[in-house]
Protein backbone atom coordinates (compact mmCIF):
# COMPACT_ATOMS: atom_id res chain seq x y z
CA UNK A 1 0.00 0.00 0.00
CA UNK A 2 1.25 3.46 -0.94
CA UNK A 3 2.01 5.84 1.91
CA UNK A 4 1.40 9.57 1.77
CA UNK A 5 3.61 10.49 4.70
CA UNK A 6 5.39 13.74 3.97
CA UNK A 7 3.05 14.82 1.16
CA UNK A 8 1.78 17.81 3.12
CA UNK A 9 5.24 18.93 4.18
CA UNK A 10 6.53 18.61 0.62
CA UNK A 11 3.69 20.64 -0.87
CA UNK A 12 3.81 23.36 1.76
CA UNK A 13 7.59 23.64 1.37
CA UNK A 14 7.10 24.24 -2.36
CA UNK A 15 4.41 26.83 -1.62
CA UNK A 16 6.59 28.68 0.90
CA UNK A 17 9.47 28.70 -1.57
CA UNK A 18 7.18 30.17 -4.23
CA UNK A 19 5.76 32.79 -1.86
CA UNK A 20 9.33 34.04 -1.36
CA UNK A 21 9.50 34.87 -5.08
CA UNK A 22 6.31 36.99 -5.14
CA UNK A 23 6.83 40.61 -6.15
CA UNK A 24 5.39 42.28 -3.06
CA UNK A 25 5.33 45.70 -4.72
CA UNK A 26 3.17 44.39 -7.60
CA UNK A 27 0.83 42.75 -5.14
CA UNK A 28 0.60 45.88 -2.98
CA UNK A 29 -0.19 47.96 -6.07
CA UNK A 30 -2.92 45.47 -6.98
CA UNK A 31 -4.38 45.68 -3.47
CA UNK A 32 -4.38 49.48 -3.82
CA UNK A 33 -6.28 49.18 -7.14
CA UNK A 34 -9.05 47.21 -5.47
CA UNK A 35 -9.09 49.65 -2.55
CA UNK A 36 -9.30 52.63 -4.90
CA UNK A 37 -12.19 51.07 -6.84
CA UNK A 38 -14.01 50.45 -3.55
CA UNK A 39 -13.35 53.97 -2.25
CA UNK A 40 -14.51 55.46 -5.58
CA UNK A 41 -17.68 53.29 -5.59
CA UNK A 42 -16.61 51.59 -8.83
CA UNK A 43 -17.47 48.06 -9.84
CA UNK A 44 -14.89 45.34 -9.37
CA UNK A 45 -15.56 42.68 -12.01
CA UNK A 46 -13.72 39.35 -11.75
CA UNK A 47 -13.49 36.58 -14.34
CA UNK A 48 -11.59 33.41 -15.16
CA UNK A 49 -11.98 29.79 -16.30
CA UNK A 50 -11.81 26.54 -14.34
CA UNK A 51 -10.09 26.97 -10.98
CA UNK A 52 -9.62 30.64 -11.77
CA UNK A 53 -13.40 31.03 -12.03
CA UNK A 54 -13.64 29.67 -8.49
CA UNK A 55 -10.98 32.17 -7.40
CA UNK A 56 -13.03 34.99 -8.98
CA UNK A 57 -16.12 33.79 -7.10
CA UNK A 58 -14.16 33.50 -3.85
CA UNK A 59 -12.83 37.06 -4.21
CA UNK A 60 -16.24 38.58 -4.79
CA UNK A 61 -17.90 36.48 -2.08
CA UNK A 62 -15.37 37.59 0.53
CA UNK A 63 -15.15 41.20 -0.58
CA UNK A 64 -18.89 41.81 -1.04
CA UNK A 65 -19.80 40.39 2.34
CA UNK A 66 -16.87 41.11 4.62
CA UNK A 67 -15.65 44.40 3.20
CA UNK A 68 -19.18 45.79 3.03
CA UNK A 69 -19.99 44.71 6.58
CA UNK A 70 -16.73 45.66 8.26
CA UNK A 71 -15.73 48.55 6.05
CA UNK A 72 -18.98 50.41 6.56
CA UNK A 73 -19.61 51.00 2.86
CA UNK A 74 -20.79 48.80 0.03
CA UNK A 75 -18.38 46.86 -2.11
CA UNK A 76 -19.63 46.64 -5.70
CA UNK A 77 -18.14 43.31 -6.75
CA UNK A 78 -19.46 40.88 -9.33
CA UNK A 79 -18.19 37.99 -11.37
CA UNK A 80 -18.80 37.00 -14.96
CA UNK A 81 -18.79 33.30 -14.07
CA UNK A 82 -21.71 32.75 -11.69
CA UNK A 83 -24.64 32.77 -14.14
CA UNK A 84 -24.25 29.43 -15.92
CA UNK A 85 -27.32 30.02 -18.11
CA UNK A 86 -25.94 33.32 -19.36
CA UNK A 87 -22.49 31.82 -19.99
CA UNK A 88 -24.00 28.96 -21.97
CA UNK A 89 -26.27 31.31 -23.93
CA UNK A 90 -23.31 33.39 -25.09
CA UNK A 91 -21.23 30.26 -25.72
CA UNK A 92 -24.01 28.70 -27.81
CA UNK A 93 -25.27 31.77 -29.64
CA UNK A 94 -22.00 33.63 -30.19
CA UNK A 95 -18.84 31.77 -29.10
CA UNK A 96 -17.22 30.54 -25.90
CA UNK A 97 -14.31 32.89 -26.62
CA UNK A 98 -16.72 35.82 -26.17
CA UNK A 99 -18.59 34.79 -23.00
CA UNK A 100 -16.82 37.46 -20.93
CA UNK A 101 -16.53 40.29 -23.42
CA UNK A 102 -20.25 40.09 -24.22
CA UNK A 103 -21.08 40.49 -20.53
CA UNK A 104 -18.63 43.37 -20.11
CA UNK A 105 -20.30 45.24 -22.98
CA UNK A 106 -23.49 45.43 -20.90
CA UNK A 107 -22.17 46.12 -17.40
CA UNK A 108 -18.75 47.78 -17.40
CA UNK A 109 -18.48 51.53 -17.05
CA UNK A 110 -15.26 53.46 -17.71
CA UNK A 111 -13.16 53.41 -14.55
CA UNK A 112 -14.44 50.03 -13.36
CA UNK A 113 -11.78 47.51 -12.32
CA UNK A 114 -11.70 44.26 -14.30
CA UNK A 115 -9.74 41.45 -12.63
CA UNK A 116 -8.80 38.76 -15.14
CA UNK A 117 -7.49 35.51 -13.68
CA UNK A 118 -5.71 32.94 -15.86
CA UNK A 119 -3.03 30.57 -14.65
CA UNK A 120 -1.56 30.20 -18.14
CA UNK A 121 -2.30 33.78 -19.13
CA UNK A 122 -3.48 32.53 -22.51
CA UNK A 123 -7.22 31.85 -22.16
CA UNK A 124 -8.73 33.41 -25.26
CA UNK A 125 -11.98 34.48 -23.59
CA UNK A 126 -10.00 36.21 -20.83
CA UNK A 127 -7.69 37.91 -23.34
CA UNK A 128 -10.64 39.20 -25.39
CA UNK A 129 -12.33 40.58 -22.27
CA UNK A 130 -9.18 42.42 -21.17
CA UNK A 131 -8.61 43.79 -24.66
CA UNK A 132 -12.20 45.12 -24.72
CA UNK A 133 -11.95 46.57 -21.19
CA UNK A 134 -8.68 48.34 -22.07
CA UNK A 135 -10.24 49.85 -25.20
CA UNK A 136 -13.34 51.02 -23.32
CA UNK A 137 -11.92 52.79 -20.29
CA UNK A 138 -11.67 49.89 -17.88
CA UNK A 139 -8.81 49.45 -15.45
CA UNK A 140 -7.38 45.96 -15.91
CA UNK A 141 -5.59 43.77 -13.40
CA UNK A 142 -4.34 40.36 -14.44
CA UNK A 143 -3.45 37.47 -12.16
CA UNK A 144 -1.38 34.93 -14.05
CA UNK A 145 1.26 32.24 -13.63
CA UNK A 146 3.79 30.30 -15.70
CA UNK A 147 5.49 32.77 -18.09
CA UNK A 148 2.52 35.13 -17.82
CA UNK A 149 1.23 34.31 -21.28
CA UNK A 150 -0.39 37.05 -23.31
CA UNK A 151 -2.26 38.36 -20.27
CA UNK A 152 0.88 39.55 -18.48
CA UNK A 153 1.65 42.18 -21.10
CA UNK A 154 -1.93 43.03 -22.08
CA UNK A 155 -3.20 44.14 -18.66
CA UNK A 156 -2.43 47.53 -17.18
CA UNK A 157 -1.49 45.97 -13.80
CA UNK A 158 -0.53 42.45 -12.84
CA UNK A 159 0.18 39.92 -10.14
CA UNK A 160 2.41 37.36 -11.83
CA UNK A 161 3.28 34.11 -10.10
CA UNK A 162 6.24 32.85 -12.11
CA UNK A 163 5.82 29.13 -11.46
CA UNK A 164 5.05 26.22 -13.78
CA UNK A 165 2.60 24.66 -11.33
CA UNK A 166 -1.10 25.49 -11.57
CA UNK A 167 -1.93 24.63 -7.96
CA UNK A 168 0.85 26.81 -6.50
CA UNK A 169 -0.17 29.62 -8.85
CA UNK A 170 -3.82 29.33 -7.78
CA UNK A 171 -2.84 29.20 -4.10
CA UNK A 172 -1.01 32.52 -4.36
CA UNK A 173 -3.87 34.09 -6.32
CA UNK A 174 -6.19 33.04 -3.47
CA UNK A 175 -3.79 34.57 -0.94
CA UNK A 176 -4.02 37.85 -2.85
CA UNK A 177 -7.78 37.82 -2.35
CA UNK A 178 -7.36 37.31 1.37
CA UNK A 179 -4.81 40.12 1.59
CA UNK A 180 -7.31 42.43 -0.11
CA UNK A 181 -10.07 41.39 2.26
CA UNK A 182 -8.03 41.86 5.43
CA UNK A 183 -6.64 45.17 4.20
CA UNK A 184 -10.01 46.62 3.26
CA UNK A 185 -11.61 45.27 6.43
CA UNK A 186 -9.07 47.22 8.48
CA UNK A 187 -7.07 44.23 9.69
CA UNK A 188 -4.01 45.60 7.88
CA UNK A 189 -2.77 49.11 7.20
CA UNK A 190 -4.25 50.73 4.08
CA UNK A 191 -2.06 53.49 2.67
CA UNK A 192 -1.81 55.13 -0.72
Amino acid sequence: MRTFKGATQTYLAKLMQQIDTVDYADMDRAVALVARAWQDDRQVIALGNGGSSMTALHFINDWNKSVSMRGGRRFRGRTLVDNVGLLMSYANDIAFNDVFVEQLRHIMDPGDLVIAISGSGNSENVIRAVDWANANGGITLGLCGYNGGRLKDLVQHRVWVAVDDMQLCEDIHAIFGHIVMQTLCGDQELTN
